[in-house]
C-alpha cells in the first residue's frame, strides 16, 4: 500500500497480513480525497485516525498538507506498523499513535478536529454513539467533516448531520457536517 498523492506519493505504508485489520482500499482512498479536496483546505488541517489499521487516511491527509494527525487503534501490529510508517516517512513530530479503546478515547479527548475518518468493524454495533461522541461534544470543528466508513448494508442518512455518502461495493462511506 502506497500513498496516492502529495508530498509523499509513492511512498509506502507499512501493513501486515493480518486478517485483523481491513484497510482502506487504494479505490476507496482515491475517490474520498478527490471528494475532499473540493469542500476541504487540508492545509494545516488537525486530523483523527480512529480505528486507524495502518493509517492510509491519515498519512494520505499528512501528504496533502494536513497539520497532525492522531492515531486511535488497538490492534497491535496496527500500532507498530503505524510506528514505522511514522519514522520511515519523518514524520514522528507530527503524528500521535495512542492505544485505546475509540469510545473511550473520545470520551477522555477534548480537542477540536477538522477532519475525522472512522473505520470501524463492520459489526460495529455503535454508529450512532460515535456520530454523536464526535458532532456533539465538540471534537469536530464547525466547518470539519467526519467520515465514516462501514457496510453498504447500514444506512446512516437519518442523523440530523448525515450530508451524502458514496457506495463501493460493499463499502458505504457517508459523510457528515455541522
Amino acid at each position: 500500500m502506497q500513498i496516492i498523492a502529495g508530498a509523499y506519493r509513492g511512498r509506502k505504508i507499512k501493513t501486515t497480513s493480518s486478517p485483523d485489520v481491513r484497510p482502506c482500499s487504494s479505490r476507496v482512498r482515491k475517490s474520498l480525497f478527490d471528494t475532499l479536496f473540493h469542500r476541504f483546505d487540508f492545509e494545516e488541517a488537525t486530523v483523527l485516525d480512529l480505528f486507524a489499521g495502518f493509517g492510509s487516511l491519515g498519512f494520505e491527509a499528512l501528504s496533502r498538507g494536513a497539520a497532525s494527525v492522531t492515531f486511535v487503534d488497538r490492534h497491535p501490529e496496527s500500532l507498530r506498523s503505524l510506528e514505522v510508517t511514522a519514522r520511515e516517512l519523518g514524520l514522528e513530530n507530527l503524528v500521535s499513535i495512542i492505544d485505546e479503546d475509540v469510545p473511550a478515547f473520545l470520551f477522555r479527548y477534548n480537542e477540536e478536529a477538522d477532519l475525522v475518518f472512522c473505520d470501524p468493524p463492520y459489526s460495529w454495533q455503535d454508529y450512532p454513539g460515535l456520530i454523536k461522541s464526535i458532532m456533539e461534544d465538540g471534537l469536530l470543528s464547525e466547518e470539519g467533516f467526519l467520515l465514516i466508513e462501514h457496510s453498504a448494508r447500514l444506512d446512516l442518512s437519518g442523523s440530523s448531520y448525515y450530508r451524502f455518502h458514496k457506495d463501493y461495493g460493499m463499502t458505504r462511506v457517508t459523510f457528515f457536517q455541522h
